[in-house]
């Protein structure tokens, strides 16, 4: 790992914009993890929710079960009052168990992520109503360590990159402005995103 951050650093230092982030933010290293069906109910029950409060909420919807984990065939036994009484909404309370439907049918529990593709990971995950291509982009960066993610999508790297490339374009004409950039980054394009995450909750 230390030498893929040196390589990564080395590289992502040749974009002079990026350069001086390079040098002066420090990434923590990642919890990464091979239990994506977790990350994937944890990241629902995130959406569009405060730390606290969704740290709150999670932790009373995994209290519900034994050991509190949240097996596939336990939650789809659970009515959506129960999950919603647990302070999740009935839309998340629906998606929550899309995704453990959809890991107890395709057996996506016994799937050992490492061998899979990034593409094939987009397009098992986004396949579950509820997980868009944000969620699934954020589980291969931050669960799986794929290195060469650009979730283009992102608020926060869209504002991050907009200030420092000075780019004023919008909708898809900034997105085409941030791939063109982006290239340059490769193969480390999930590092870079990180940079620009960490700059942004400090310079913004």
């Amino acid at each position: 790992m230390a030498k893929t951050n040196h390589g990564a650093k080395h590289h992502l230092r040749q974009d002079p914009v990026l350069a001086p982030l390079v040098d002066s933010i420090y990434l923590e290293p990642l919890d990464l993890t091979n239990d994506i069906y977790l990350r994937l109910l944890r990241a629902i029950v995130y959406q569009q929710l405060s730390g606290k409060a969704a740290n709150t909420i999670y932790q009373r919807f995994i209290s519900l079960f034994p050991e509190a984990y949240p097996h596939p065939d336990q939650l789809l036994l659970f009515q959506e009052d129960e999950l919603r009484a647990a302070g999740l909404s009935r839309q998340k309370a629906h998606y929550i168990q899309n995704v453990a439907r959809h890991f107890s049918e395709q057996e996506l529990h016994r799937q050992d992520w490492s061998k899979v593709a990034d593409e094939h990971i987009m397009e098992q995950l986004t396949a579950i109503k509820g997980v868009g291509n944000w969620t699934a982009q954020i589980i291969l960066m931050f669960s799986l360590g794929r290195k060469d993610i650009f979730p283009k999508g992102d608020l926060a790297i869209q504002q991050s990159m907009q200030h420092l490339y000075q780019l004023s374009g919008t909708g898809k004409q900034l997105e085409k402005e941030m791939e063109k950039i982006a290239q340059a980054w490769r193969p480390y394009r999930t590092v870079a995103c990180r940079y620009l995450w960490q700059w942004k909750d400090t310079a913004l």
